[in-house]
């Protein structure tokens, strides 16, 4: 079953979630989530999504990076980006902690901000403790783009969106995005906006 997607200005896109306990995790109608939100994830279609951007104030993101979402890229692009495939998974009441201090900048979006995308930074490296989808713990450690996705999913835990974090004169429509600066890099695109 699909769900609708919360756009900027929905609160629960701005409150902190609430935890879920392991017997939460496993009960009927969290893995009927899990479900809907992968079904709603692959038909944005998107890498990340989490359950408050489907209207729940809950700690629940699901994660999935699918190889077809990467074949328009150049392999330049996807070097830079460190992005592979990311199987489907889940993650609950994720703890982050960022691992050294390299930080990259990209362009990002978000399926609760259609439409845009702005220069964001955020850690190279993090480190993640969560439950899986079983109620189980898990460690996910992760860098480059997988690591952006984490992070911009723990976000929504916390009622953070990348806007909060986006380099602001950066901010533009996809259309021009693609238009104007695809397969530049952020420091190209600091040097023209900055000016």
């Amino acid at each position: 079953m699909r769900l609708k997607i919360v756009q900027a200005g929905e609160s629960v896109l701005r409150v902190p979630s609430a935890p879920l306990s392991p017997d939460d995790v496993r009960s009927e109608a969290v893995q009927q989530l899990i479900a809907s939100m992968r079904d709603t994830l692959r038909d944005a279609p998107g890498v990340g999504l989490a359950a408050p951007q489907v209207g729940l104030a809950v700690q629940l993101a699901v994660i999935e990076d699918r190889p077809e979402y990467q074949r328009a890229a150049s392999a330049a692009d996807l070097a830079e980006r460190e992005r592979g495939p990311v199987p489907f998974h889940v993650i609950v009441n994720p703890r982050l902690v960022t691992v050294g201090d390299d930080e990259v900048e990209h362009f990002e979006g978000c399926l609760s901000v259609s439409g845009y995308s702005a220069l964001v930074a955020r850690a190279r490296r993090v480190r993640v403790e969560c439950l899986d989808e079983t109620g189980e713990a898990r460690v996910i450690d992760a860098s480059g783009w997988y690591a952006r996705i984490l992070q911009h999913e723990t976000d929504h835990l916390t009622g953070t969106l990348y806007v909060d974090r986006m380099w602001s004169p950066s901010f533009m429509t996809v259309e021009n995005l693609r238009r104007y600066w695809d397969g530049r890099s952020s420091a190209d695109v600091r040097a023209e906006l900055d000016g």
